[in-house]
Protein backbone atom coordinates (compact mmCIF):
# COMPACT_ATOMS: atom_id res chain seq x y z
CA UNK A 1 0.00 0.00 0.00
CA UNK A 2 1.34 3.40 -0.82
CA UNK A 3 2.49 5.62 1.86
CA UNK A 4 3.67 8.70 3.02
CA UNK A 5 0.53 10.77 2.10
CA UNK A 6 0.56 14.66 3.52
CA UNK A 7 -2.74 16.47 2.27
CA UNK A 8 -2.13 19.23 -0.27
CA UNK A 9 -0.38 17.61 -3.48
CA UNK A 10 1.83 21.15 -3.70
CA UNK A 11 3.02 21.41 -0.20
CA UNK A 12 6.76 20.30 -1.00
CA UNK A 13 7.24 22.30 -4.17
CA UNK A 14 8.25 20.88 -7.31
CA UNK A 15 11.65 19.33 -8.07
CA UNK A 16 14.11 20.49 -10.71
CA UNK A 17 14.03 18.59 -14.19
CA UNK A 18 10.95 18.10 -16.19
CA UNK A 19 6.70 17.63 -15.77
CA UNK A 20 4.36 15.15 -16.18
CA UNK A 21 0.83 15.41 -16.06
CA UNK A 22 -1.00 11.89 -16.34
CA UNK A 23 -4.68 11.91 -16.87
CA UNK A 24 -6.67 9.19 -15.60
CA UNK A 25 -11.06 9.36 -16.06
CA UNK A 26 -11.41 5.11 -15.21
CA UNK A 27 -10.48 4.98 -11.51
CA UNK A 28 -8.66 6.61 -8.98
CA UNK A 29 -4.95 6.55 -7.56
CA UNK A 30 -3.34 4.71 -6.55
CA UNK A 31 -5.77 2.44 -7.10
CA UNK A 32 -4.73 2.34 -10.76
CA UNK A 33 -1.89 0.07 -9.93
CA UNK A 34 -0.78 0.37 -13.92
CA UNK A 35 -0.77 4.28 -13.31
CA UNK A 36 0.66 3.92 -9.96
CA UNK A 37 3.67 2.06 -11.31
CA UNK A 38 4.20 4.04 -13.35
CA UNK A 39 4.49 7.48 -11.28
CA UNK A 40 6.31 5.84 -9.20
CA UNK A 41 8.80 4.71 -12.16
CA UNK A 42 8.97 8.87 -13.42
CA UNK A 43 9.46 10.23 -9.93
CA UNK A 44 12.40 7.49 -9.30
CA UNK A 45 13.64 8.96 -12.80
CA UNK A 46 13.67 12.37 -11.57
CA UNK A 47 10.14 13.95 -13.13
CA UNK A 48 7.92 15.68 -11.02
CA UNK A 49 4.62 13.74 -11.46
CA UNK A 50 1.45 14.87 -11.03
CA UNK A 51 -2.11 13.24 -11.76
CA UNK A 52 -5.37 14.18 -11.95
CA UNK A 53 -8.08 11.69 -11.87
CA UNK A 54 -11.63 11.12 -10.27
CA UNK A 55 -11.93 10.61 -6.20
CA UNK A 56 -12.68 6.69 -5.21
CA UNK A 57 -15.88 5.91 -3.34
CA UNK A 58 -14.00 4.36 -0.24
CA UNK A 59 -10.24 5.03 -0.91
CA UNK A 60 -8.93 7.82 -2.58
CA UNK A 61 -11.04 10.13 -1.40
CA UNK A 62 -9.34 13.42 -0.63
CA UNK A 63 -9.43 16.00 -3.46
CA UNK A 64 -5.63 16.53 -2.88
CA UNK A 65 -2.57 14.15 -1.95
CA UNK A 66 1.02 13.93 -2.22
CA UNK A 67 1.46 10.11 -1.75
CA UNK A 68 5.18 9.11 -2.24
CA UNK A 69 6.07 12.53 -3.87
CA UNK A 70 3.74 11.79 -6.31
CA UNK A 71 1.02 15.02 -6.27
CA UNK A 72 -2.36 13.43 -6.99
CA UNK A 73 -5.34 16.06 -7.84
CA UNK A 74 -8.62 14.44 -7.73
CA UNK A 75 -12.35 15.72 -8.82
CA UNK A 76 -15.77 14.24 -7.74
CA UNK A 77 -16.86 12.07 -10.42
CA UNK A 78 -20.72 10.20 -10.54
CA UNK A 79 -20.08 6.71 -12.73
CA UNK A 80 -22.62 6.88 -15.82
CA UNK A 81 -26.45 5.41 -15.48
CA UNK A 82 -29.06 5.51 -17.65
CA UNK A 83 -27.53 5.03 -21.10
CA UNK A 84 -25.57 7.19 -23.49
CA UNK A 85 -26.86 10.21 -21.82
CA UNK A 86 -25.43 9.15 -18.19
CA UNK A 87 -22.74 8.90 -20.10
CA UNK A 88 -22.15 12.18 -21.53
CA UNK A 89 -23.19 13.48 -17.85
CA UNK A 90 -19.84 11.68 -16.86
CA UNK A 91 -17.32 11.96 -19.17
CA UNK A 92 -18.73 15.99 -19.63
CA UNK A 93 -18.09 16.41 -16.65
CA UNK A 94 -14.49 14.69 -16.40
CA UNK A 95 -13.25 16.64 -19.24
CA UNK A 96 -14.39 20.11 -17.65
CA UNK A 97 -12.49 19.48 -14.16
CA UNK A 98 -9.46 17.93 -15.84
CA UNK A 99 -9.13 21.10 -17.70
CA UNK A 100 -9.93 23.22 -14.45
CA UNK A 101 -7.37 20.96 -12.46
CA UNK A 102 -4.68 20.98 -15.06
CA UNK A 103 -4.91 25.11 -15.27
CA UNK A 104 -3.77 25.29 -11.52
CA UNK A 105 -0.83 22.67 -12.02
CA UNK A 106 0.52 25.04 -14.73
CA UNK A 107 3.07 23.79 -18.20
CA UNK A 108 4.56 20.56 -18.30
CA UNK A 109 6.58 19.01 -20.62
CA UNK A 110 4.49 15.57 -20.98
CA UNK A 111 0.40 15.22 -20.88
CA UNK A 112 -0.18 11.14 -20.10
CA UNK A 113 -3.50 10.49 -21.08
CA UNK A 114 -4.78 7.06 -19.97
CA UNK A 115 -8.08 5.71 -21.62
CA UNK A 116 -10.85 4.84 -21.48
CA UNK A 117 -12.52 6.77 -22.65
CA UNK A 118 -10.77 8.10 -25.99
CA UNK A 119 -12.00 12.14 -25.08
CA UNK A 120 -9.04 12.83 -23.07
CA UNK A 121 -7.40 13.79 -26.05
CA UNK A 122 -8.83 17.17 -26.17
CA UNK A 123 -7.21 18.36 -22.73
CA UNK A 124 -4.07 16.59 -24.65
CA UNK A 125 -4.75 18.89 -27.24
CA UNK A 126 -5.29 22.20 -25.14
CA UNK A 127 -1.73 21.41 -23.04
CA UNK A 128 0.06 20.45 -26.40
CA UNK A 129 -0.37 24.23 -27.43
CA UNK A 130 1.08 24.89 -24.81
CA UNK A 131 4.35 23.11 -25.12
CA UNK A 132 3.42 19.79 -24.04
CA UNK A 133 3.80 16.64 -25.55
CA UNK A 134 1.10 14.04 -25.42
CA UNK A 135 1.86 10.29 -24.42
CA UNK A 136 -0.99 8.41 -24.64
CA UNK A 137 -1.48 5.34 -22.69
CA UNK A 138 -3.97 2.69 -24.36
CA UNK A 139 -5.47 0.75 -21.62
CA UNK A 140 -8.05 -0.43 -23.28
CA UNK A 141 -9.32 -0.58 -26.95
CA UNK A 142 -12.67 0.68 -26.97
CA UNK A 143 -13.76 -0.29 -30.05
CA UNK A 144 -14.02 -3.67 -29.08
CA UNK A 145 -14.98 -2.45 -25.51
CA UNK A 146 -17.83 -1.19 -27.32
CA UNK A 147 -18.39 -4.65 -29.83
CA UNK A 148 -17.89 -6.63 -26.47
CA UNK A 149 -20.62 -4.92 -24.41
CA UNK A 150 -23.31 -4.12 -26.62
CA UNK A 151 -22.67 -5.86 -30.08
CA UNK A 152 -23.62 -3.37 -32.37
CA UNK A 153 -21.00 -2.64 -34.63
CA UNK A 154 -22.34 -0.53 -37.31
CA UNK A 155 -24.41 2.00 -34.76
CA UNK A 156 -23.71 5.50 -34.41
CA UNK A 157 -22.31 5.20 -31.38
CA UNK A 158 -19.55 2.27 -32.67
CA UNK A 159 -18.94 4.67 -35.27
CA UNK A 160 -18.29 7.48 -32.64
CA UNK A 161 -15.99 5.43 -30.71
CA UNK A 162 -14.04 4.87 -33.85
CA UNK A 163 -13.90 8.39 -35.00
CA UNK A 164 -12.79 9.12 -31.33
CA UNK A 165 -9.66 6.76 -31.35
CA UNK A 166 -8.53 8.26 -34.65
CA UNK A 167 -8.23 11.31 -33.10
CA UNK A 168 -6.15 9.98 -30.76
CA UNK A 169 -3.97 8.04 -31.95
CA UNK A 170 -3.37 11.23 -34.50
CA UNK A 171 -2.90 13.77 -31.76
CA UNK A 172 -0.33 11.41 -29.49
CA UNK A 173 3.48 12.08 -30.04
CA UNK A 174 3.71 8.57 -28.52
CA UNK A 175 1.45 5.72 -27.79
CA UNK A 176 1.85 2.86 -25.29
CA UNK A 177 0.63 -0.37 -25.87
CA UNK A 178 -0.04 -2.91 -23.28
CA UNK A 179 1.01 -5.73 -24.86
CA UNK A 180 1.99 -6.55 -28.92
CA UNK A 181 -1.44 -7.38 -30.14
CA UNK A 182 -2.65 -3.54 -29.29
CA UNK A 183 1.10 -2.26 -30.56
CA UNK A 184 -0.45 -4.15 -33.70
CA UNK A 185 -3.53 -2.08 -33.51
CA UNK A 186 -1.83 1.10 -32.98
CA UNK A 187 0.59 0.62 -36.08
CA UNK A 188 -2.22 -0.62 -38.59
CA UNK A 189 -5.24 1.21 -37.02
CA UNK A 190 -3.96 3.81 -35.61
CA UNK A 191 -1.19 4.73 -38.71
CA UNK A 192 1.34 5.29 -36.24
CA UNK A 193 5.48 4.92 -36.92
CA UNK A 194 6.54 1.56 -35.24
CA UNK A 195 9.41 4.11 -33.38
CA UNK A 196 6.50 5.98 -31.71
CA UNK A 197 4.55 2.60 -30.16
CA UNK A 198 5.96 1.20 -26.98
CA UNK A 199 5.00 -1.60 -25.39
CA UNK A 200 4.50 -0.92 -21.45
CA UNK A 201 3.38 -3.98 -20.02
CA UNK A 202 1.06 -4.03 -16.86
CA UNK A 203 2.79 -6.19 -14.27
CA UNK A 204 1.88 -7.16 -10.77
CA UNK A 205 4.30 -5.39 -7.88
CA UNK A 206 6.04 -8.08 -6.21
CA UNK A 207 6.56 -6.77 -3.04
CA UNK A 208 3.04 -6.06 -2.37
CA UNK A 209 2.23 -9.87 -3.91
CA UNK A 210 3.86 -12.63 -2.17
CA UNK A 211 2.44 -15.86 -0.68
CA UNK A 212 1.62 -16.10 2.92
CA UNK A 213 1.36 -19.47 4.86
CA UNK A 214 -2.64 -21.28 3.54
CA UNK A 215 -5.32 -21.05 5.87
CA UNK A 216 -7.85 -23.95 5.57
CA UNK A 217 -10.54 -22.55 7.04
CA UNK A 218 -11.41 -19.89 4.17
CA UNK A 219 -11.91 -23.39 2.31
CA UNK A 220 -15.25 -23.83 4.58
CA UNK A 221 -14.55 -27.41 5.10
CA UNK A 222 -13.76 -28.51 1.60
CA UNK A 223 -10.12 -30.16 0.35
CA UNK A 224 -9.84 -27.42 -2.46
CA UNK A 225 -10.31 -23.46 -2.67
CA UNK A 226 -10.93 -22.19 -6.48
CA UNK A 227 -10.68 -18.50 -6.59
CA UNK A 228 -11.19 -15.54 -9.15
CA UNK A 229 -10.09 -12.06 -8.82
CA UNK A 230 -11.20 -9.13 -10.58
CA UNK A 231 -13.60 -6.88 -12.51
CA UNK A 232 -17.25 -7.85 -12.48
CA UNK A 233 -18.16 -6.28 -15.94
CA UNK A 234 -20.41 -8.01 -18.85
CA UNK A 235 -17.06 -9.13 -21.07
CA UNK A 236 -15.33 -10.45 -17.82
CA UNK A 237 -16.78 -13.84 -18.18
CA UNK A 238 -18.07 -14.78 -14.13
CA UNK A 239 -21.39 -15.78 -15.65
CA UNK A 240 -19.32 -18.56 -17.31
CA UNK A 241 -16.98 -19.53 -14.20
CA UNK A 242 -20.50 -20.13 -12.60
CA UNK A 243 -22.22 -22.09 -15.42
CA UNK A 244 -18.67 -24.24 -15.13
CA UNK A 245 -19.06 -24.66 -11.56
CA UNK A 246 -22.41 -26.18 -11.92
CA UNK A 247 -21.14 -28.42 -14.30
CA UNK A 248 -18.51 -29.11 -12.47
CA UNK A 249 -20.91 -30.37 -9.23
CA UNK A 250 -23.57 -31.85 -11.48
CA UNK A 251 -21.53 -33.44 -14.51
CA UNK A 252 -18.12 -34.48 -13.16
CA UNK A 253 -20.16 -34.70 -9.76
CA UNK A 254 -17.47 -32.98 -7.48
CA UNK A 255 -18.43 -31.57 -4.79
CA UNK A 256 -15.24 -31.29 -2.73
CA UNK A 257 -14.53 -27.34 -3.21
CA UNK A 258 -15.43 -23.72 -2.54
CA UNK A 259 -15.12 -20.75 -4.68
CA UNK A 260 -14.46 -17.48 -3.67
CA UNK A 261 -15.48 -14.34 -6.21
CA UNK A 262 -12.91 -11.41 -4.80
CA UNK A 263 -14.30 -8.29 -6.68
CA UNK A 264 -16.67 -5.64 -8.13
CA UNK A 265 -18.43 -4.06 -10.77
CA UNK A 266 -21.21 -3.47 -12.96
CA UNK A 267 -22.42 -6.77 -12.53
CA UNK A 268 -22.16 -8.34 -9.34
CA UNK A 269 -25.28 -8.37 -7.60
CA UNK A 270 -26.80 -10.47 -11.54
CA UNK A 271 -23.84 -12.55 -11.01
CA UNK A 272 -24.92 -12.91 -6.95
CA UNK A 273 -28.64 -13.77 -8.65
CA UNK A 274 -27.15 -16.33 -11.15
CA UNK A 275 -25.06 -17.73 -8.45
CA UNK A 276 -28.45 -18.69 -6.18
CA UNK A 277 -30.22 -19.36 -9.64
CA UNK A 278 -28.01 -22.09 -10.32
CA UNK A 279 -27.90 -23.41 -6.55
CA UNK A 280 -24.62 -22.66 -6.03
CA UNK A 281 -24.96 -20.27 -2.65
CA UNK A 282 -23.46 -22.64 -0.19
CA UNK A 283 -20.47 -23.33 -2.54
CA UNK A 284 -19.55 -19.73 -3.50
CA UNK A 285 -18.85 -16.77 -1.71
CA UNK A 286 -18.64 -13.45 -3.01
CA UNK A 287 -16.54 -10.94 -0.83
CA UNK A 288 -16.52 -7.79 -3.30
CA UNK A 289 -13.99 -5.73 -3.24
CA UNK A 290 -11.33 -6.62 -0.19
CA UNK A 291 -8.27 -5.18 1.27
CA UNK A 292 -4.85 -6.09 -0.46
CA UNK A 293 -3.94 -8.03 2.76
CA UNK A 294 -7.56 -10.26 2.28
CA UNK A 295 -6.64 -10.67 -1.37
CA UNK A 296 -3.24 -12.57 -0.84
CA UNK A 297 -4.54 -14.70 2.00
CA UNK A 298 -7.41 -16.10 -0.69
CA UNK A 299 -4.43 -16.32 -3.45
CA UNK A 300 -2.50 -18.12 -1.22
CA UNK A 301 -4.76 -20.48 0.16
CA UNK A 302 -6.47 -20.79 -3.53
CA UNK A 303 -6.06 -24.41 -5.45
CA UNK A 304 -6.78 -23.27 -8.72
CA UNK A 305 -7.51 -20.04 -10.00
CA UNK A 306 -10.04 -19.01 -12.59
CA UNK A 307 -10.02 -16.75 -15.41
CA UNK A 308 -13.02 -16.94 -17.30
CA UNK A 309 -12.70 -14.65 -19.77
CA UNK A 310 -14.95 -15.21 -22.81
CA UNK A 311 -13.33 -14.98 -26.41
CA UNK A 312 -14.67 -11.57 -27.63
CA UNK A 313 -13.09 -8.58 -29.62
CA UNK A 314 -11.51 -7.47 -26.77
CA UNK A 315 -10.52 -10.17 -24.74
CA UNK A 316 -8.65 -11.78 -27.30
CA UNK A 317 -6.39 -8.87 -27.50
CA UNK A 318 -5.97 -7.81 -23.84
CA UNK A 319 -3.83 -8.86 -20.92
CA UNK A 320 -5.85 -9.89 -18.17
CA UNK A 321 -4.70 -8.10 -15.04
CA UNK A 322 -5.72 -11.00 -12.83
CA UNK A 323 -3.79 -13.63 -14.84
CA UNK A 324 -0.94 -11.86 -13.78
CA UNK A 325 -1.74 -11.78 -10.10
CA UNK A 326 -2.66 -15.48 -10.34
CA UNK A 327 1.36 -16.27 -11.62
CA UNK A 328 3.10 -13.97 -8.95
CA UNK A 329 1.68 -16.20 -6.08
CA UNK A 330 2.07 -19.21 -8.10
CA UNK A 331 -1.32 -20.19 -8.67
CA UNK A 332 -2.30 -22.95 -11.65
CA UNK A 333 -4.94 -21.13 -14.21
CA UNK A 334 -7.88 -22.37 -15.77
CA UNK A 335 -8.36 -20.16 -19.19
CA UNK A 336 -10.62 -19.82 -22.15
CA UNK A 337 -8.12 -20.21 -25.35
CA UNK A 338 -7.54 -16.47 -25.94
CA UNK A 339 -4.74 -15.53 -27.78
CA UNK A 340 -2.82 -13.16 -25.31
CA UNK A 341 -4.12 -15.31 -22.55
CA UNK A 342 -1.90 -17.77 -23.86
CA UNK A 343 1.00 -14.99 -24.73
CA UNK A 344 0.87 -14.07 -20.75
CA UNK A 345 0.33 -17.45 -18.85
CA UNK A 346 2.04 -20.03 -21.14
CA UNK A 347 2.41 -23.03 -19.28
CA UNK A 348 1.20 -21.39 -16.56
CA UNK A 349 -2.45 -22.44 -17.58
CA UNK A 350 -4.74 -25.02 -19.35
CA UNK A 351 -7.11 -23.91 -21.70
CA UNK A 352 -10.27 -24.88 -22.80
CA UNK A 353 -11.75 -24.05 -26.42
CA UNK A 354 -13.11 -20.44 -26.00
CA UNK A 355 -16.44 -20.56 -23.99
CA UNK A 356 -16.72 -24.30 -23.77
CA UNK A 357 -18.05 -24.55 -19.95
CA UNK A 358 -18.04 -28.16 -19.79
CA UNK A 359 -14.54 -27.99 -20.82
CA UNK A 360 -13.53 -25.45 -18.16
CA UNK A 361 -14.93 -27.55 -15.46
CA UNK A 362 -13.58 -30.21 -16.49
CA UNK A 363 -9.99 -28.92 -16.49
CA UNK A 364 -10.43 -27.53 -12.97
CA UNK A 365 -11.22 -31.57 -12.07
CA UNK A 366 -7.97 -32.61 -13.48
CA UNK A 367 -6.08 -29.67 -11.96
CA UNK A 368 -7.60 -30.67 -8.57
CA UNK A 369 -6.35 -34.14 -9.25
CA UNK A 370 -2.74 -33.41 -9.81
CA UNK A 371 -1.19 -31.17 -7.36
CA UNK A 372 2.08 -32.14 -8.59
CA UNK A 373 1.19 -30.45 -12.17
CA UNK A 374 -0.05 -27.47 -10.03
CA UNK A 375 2.64 -26.61 -8.32
CA UNK A 376 4.53 -27.32 -11.59
CA UNK A 377 2.48 -24.67 -13.70
CA UNK A 378 2.80 -22.03 -10.42
CA UNK A 379 6.54 -22.48 -10.31
CA UNK A 380 6.51 -21.65 -13.69
CA UNK A 381 4.03 -18.85 -13.74
CA UNK A 382 6.65 -17.35 -11.16
CA UNK A 383 9.26 -17.77 -13.28
CA UNK A 384 7.70 -15.88 -16.39
CA UNK A 385 6.56 -12.84 -14.30
CA UNK A 386 10.25 -12.41 -12.65
CA UNK A 387 11.62 -13.37 -16.11
CA UNK A 388 10.30 -11.78 -19.48
CA UNK A 389 7.17 -10.01 -17.64
CA UNK A 390 8.96 -8.43 -15.22
CA UNK A 391 8.46 -4.87 -14.67
CA UNK A 392 11.73 -4.07 -14.96
CA UNK A 393 11.82 -4.33 -18.76
CA UNK A 394 8.32 -2.53 -18.60
CA UNK A 395 9.67 0.57 -16.59
CA UNK A 396 13.12 0.47 -19.54
CA UNK A 397 10.29 0.72 -22.29
CA UNK A 398 8.32 3.61 -20.57
CA UNK A 399 11.42 6.00 -19.87
CA UNK A 400 12.46 5.28 -23.66
CA UNK A 401 8.94 6.62 -24.76
CA UNK A 402 9.55 9.75 -22.69
CA UNK A 403 12.85 10.34 -24.19
CA UNK A 404 11.20 9.75 -27.53
CA UNK A 405 8.48 12.30 -26.28
CA UNK A 406 11.22 14.78 -25.12
CA UNK A 407 13.66 14.56 -27.36
CA UNK A 408 15.39 17.59 -28.36
CA UNK A 409 13.12 19.45 -26.10
CA UNK A 410 14.33 21.92 -22.93
CA UNK A 411 12.69 21.10 -19.60
CA UNK A 412 9.65 23.51 -18.80
CA UNK A 413 11.19 23.94 -15.33
CA UNK A 414 14.14 25.54 -17.03
CA UNK A 415 13.02 28.11 -19.13
CA UNK A 416 11.08 26.10 -21.95
CA UNK A 417 7.70 26.50 -23.15
CA UNK A 418 5.49 27.95 -20.67
CA UNK A 419 1.53 28.16 -20.99
CA UNK A 420 -0.10 30.89 -23.71
CA UNK A 421 -2.91 33.10 -23.03
CA UNK A 422 -3.77 35.26 -19.85
CA UNK A 423 -3.96 33.45 -16.51
CA UNK A 424 -6.19 34.26 -13.64
CA UNK A 425 -4.96 36.02 -10.70
CA UNK A 426 -5.07 33.62 -7.08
Amino acid sequence: MPGDITSGGTAGGDRPGRRALILVENLSVPFDRRVWQECTTLRDAGWTVHVICPRGEKRDTEPEAEIDGVRIHRYPLRAATGGPAGYLREYGSALWHTVRLARRIGPVDVVHACNPPDLLFLPALWLKRRGARFVFDQHDLVPELYLSRFDRGQDLLYRAVCALERLTYRAADVVLATNDSYREVALRRGGRRPGDVFVVRSAPDIDRFHAVPPEPELKRGKPHLLCYLGVMGPQDGVDYALRALAKLRDEFERTDWHAVFVGGGDTFDAMVELSGRLGLTEQVEFTGRVPDADLVRYLSTADVCLSPDPRNPLNDLSTMNKVLEYMVMGRPIVSFDLKEARVSAGDAAVYAPADDESEFAGLIALLLDDPQRRARMGKIGQERINGQLSWRNSQASLLAAYDVACRGRTPVSTGGPVPTGKRRRR
